[in-house]
């Protein structure tokens, strides 16, 4: 959802606000939201799916590294000019700085420098390396594609950075895992969520 629709939702509402308002709107508080969020953050799983994808940030390639558990939660992303052995280690030493432990499983696409980081920062953890293997990780990166035509790109790599932390935090709460076929568990999970999301605004506000 782009900012002027939004700005149009609300005047559709009696609210007369403009789009750059709700942008800093977002500036202002997004971080903040992200931050009571990944506390409350649900307990991760044993897995981790990585991927990476590129982006232009002003017209210069940026690669986004990503890591999801079995679930498709979030786990990390960080914003890097580099698709070598070095950058794969730098998310994997902030995945385990975050998260505490080590995993049993990483899955990945057949990128050898994922193979060459997880030896020298984990190396015994199991690795499998397989491009059909690892869709869970590919798929985390369609919303933010989206979300990329809709705002017609990114201007820096500081207001990705910024964007992705607040956005995957929000998807987190709200998007049921997948393992949650069911309409009624689906259903179930966004109440909980919406309730959880309601607290999380009114203790900021």
């Amino acid at each position: 959802m782009s900012l002027r629709l939004v700005e149009e939702m609300l005047l559709e509402r009696g609210i007369v606000v403009s789009y750059e308002t709700i942008r800093r709107w977002g500036r202002k508080f997004g971080a903040a939201y992200a931050k009571q969020l990944h506390r409350k953050k649900p307990s991760r799983k044993d897995i981790w799916h990585l991927d990476e994808v590129v982006i232009s940030i002003g017209g210069r390639k940026h690669w986004l590294w990503r890591a999801v558990d079995q679930d498709g939660y979030v786990l990390d992303e960080i914003v890097q000019t580099r698709r070598d052995t070095k950058a794969a280690k730098r998310l994997l030493v902030r995945l385990l700085k975050k998260q505490g432990l080590s995993p049993k499983r990483i899955v990945t696409d057949k990128l050898r420098s994922y193979g060459a980081a997880k030896r020298d920062v984990m190396p015994g953890v199991e690795h499998r390396s397989h491009k059909g293997l690892n869709n869970r990780a590919e798929n985390s990166h369609v919303p933010l594609r989206k979300r990329e035509r809709m705002m017609q790109g990114f201007r820096s790599v500081g207001g990705l950075q910024r964007f992705i932390s607040v956005f995957s935090a929000v998807r987190n709460l709200f998007v049921a895992p997948h393992q949650r076929h069911s309409a009624l568990a689906t259903h179930i999970h966004r109440i909980r969520a919406m309730a959880q999301w309601k607290a999380v605004t009114a203790a900021i506000a």
